[in-house]
């Protein structure tokens, strides 16, 4: 069965990117601070992990069977040139088709659902791996009651203010089990949550 989730990189106060969308560099600090190289789908990225944290970036890999992001953090990276570096199908949050990518061959099309996410991969979840533009979705997600698990990577700094991973929620307070899992690793605790339903 497959499950809906959200995740990102926290910091100890709960934003996913400092103000003006700073603070990158502590938030994904843990992608390079070991020696454990990581291939990616990427050949022409690889990341350098912990054991701890390399075992954890490839369970995110063989789980994930769709990303759901927002079209601000697709245009600023170019929508991976095509080719995430998790290697599985991107769906992108937007109006229009991005500029450059053919309409028969665009990774999105407007305003996508989590069901259509949901059936992107079968046997794998989809997960909306959040940026400061996708925020929004991990909450309207959760407002729907659509979320299965929460993915935090929590790392050891404090922003002081930017972008909360979840704000403004109107079913709250959203009861979430576990932690699922919990490894602790260099410069990051990844955990893992279960929302409760019903």
């Amino acid at each position: 069965m497959t499950k809906i989730c959200t995740g990102a990189s926290m910091s100890l106060d709960g934003y996913i990117s400092g103000p003006a969308e700073t603070g990158f560099e502590h938030l994904f600090k843990w992608y390079g601070n070991g020696d454990v190289a990581v291939p990616t789908a990427d050949p022409a990225m690889t990341m350098q992990m912990t054991a701890v944290g390399a075992e954890h970036f490839r369970g995110i890999i063989d789980s994930t069977g769709a990303i759901v992001v927002g079209r601000k953090l697709f245009d600023a990276v170019g929508g991976w040139g095509g080719n995430h570096p998790i290697g599985c199908p991107v769906v992108v949050m937007t109006h229009s088709v991005p500029d450059g990518w053919p309409r028969e061959d665009a990774p999105s099309r407007s305003s996508p659902t989590a069901s259509r996410a949901r059936s992107s991969r079968p046997r794998r979840s989809p997960a909306t791996r959040t940026s400061a533009s996708t925020a929004a979705r991990s909450r309207a997600s959760a407002n729907a009651g659509l979320l299965d698990e929460i993915w935090i990577d929590l790392v050891p700094v404090l922003l002081g203010g930017g972008t909360p991973f979840f704000d403004e929620l109107t079913g709250a307070p959203v009861e979430l089990e576990g932690p699922v899992s919990v490894a602790e690793d260099r410069d990051v605790t990844h955990l893992r949550y279960r929302v409760r339903k019903g």
